[in-house]
């Protein structure tokens, strides 16, 4: 069974029902939904979201037979600023107390930098950076317990958590079953470790397998000289190897569509079907 959906707001910014419907139109089953990204019409700030719109969001989805695996907020929780990055967090905690009225059980975010324009910093890689995204995921998580849902965290090479032992780090320092990992095997290689990607792709299952829940599906390329993500088979990422490791060891988990779009998206599904084990 391979379960392949997409980025929402790859497809556009539009309404839900037009969005669930364009996507459900290229034969996708699952989506990753930002709302302020992919939603027409809507900037949701802190304590804004609500149970209607949630609800009617999700029900547009539903109708259309795709499902909300992953609904994005992707917040920098180690914002260097008390206030700023409360108010982030509250605006996280809005989509755990929500996600279960759009039909989904996941929020997702990245892990961030500690400078207020969420950009490349020398301190990122600081114990006390990583010791201040503890606090904020550990934060999160309590509220993802309060009302059964869960919160993906997801490893980027210039964030907090840039690679896999630092994921399994995190993990071990908050042992709870309402925190999983978003896999995204190509935000663990760059330009420095792209001749060790087999290392990237593998390590996460090792380490904590049991913890993934959704699979990010892009590639990289070097064609040009410099390293840069491109769509699913466009590049170089090892994906017999991947889909090897999904297809063994994390059956109908949904794959999800990155850097990909109305043009491209039915290249990428047939790329990785046509790496799917027999």
């Amino acid at each position: 069974m391979i379960r392949i959906g997409a980025r929402a707001h790859d497809f556009g910014t539009t309404s839900p029902a037009k969005l669930a419907a364009s996507l459900a139109g290229f034969g996708l089953c699952c989506a990753q939904l930002a709302i302020n990204k992919a939603i027409a019409g809507i900037s949701l700030k802190p304590g804004e979201l609500n149970p209607g719109l949630a609800w009617e969001i999700g029900q547009c989805f539903r109708e259309n037979h795709v499902q909300i695996a992953v609904l994005g907020c992707y917040i920098n929780a180690v914002h260097p600023d008390e206030g700023p990055r409360n108010e982030l967090l509250q605006f996280f905690k809005d989509h755990l107390r929500y996600v279960g009225d759009m039909g989904g059980s996941l929020v997702g975010l990245e892990t961030g930098t500690p400078n207020a324009a969420y950009a490349v910093d020398p301190r990122t890689g600081d114990e006390s950076t990583f010791q201040a995204l503890v606090r904020s995921i550990a934060e999160l998580v309590t509220e993802a317990e309060a009302f059964g849902v869960k919160v993906a965290v997801e490893a980027v090479t210039h964030h907090t958590i840039s690679t896999p032992a630092k994921m399994k780090r995190l993990l071990d320092e908050i042992r709870s079953p309402n925190l999983v990992v978003i896999h995204d095997p190509v935000n663990l290689i760059s330009s420095d470790n792209y001749g060790d990607q087999d290392r990237m792709i593998e390590e996460p299952f090792q380490l904590y397998g049991d913890k993934i829940a959704i699979i990010h599906a892009k590639d990289f390329s070097l064609e040009t000289g410099s390293y840069k993500q491109v769509a699913t088979g466009f590049g170089q990422l090892n994906y017999s190897l991947l889909c090897g490791l999904i297809a063994q060891s994390k059956p109908g988990i949904s794959i999800l569509l990155e850097e990909s779009g109305p043009d491209t998206v039915e290249h990428c599904v047939a790329h990785i079907q046509s790496h799917w084990p027999s």
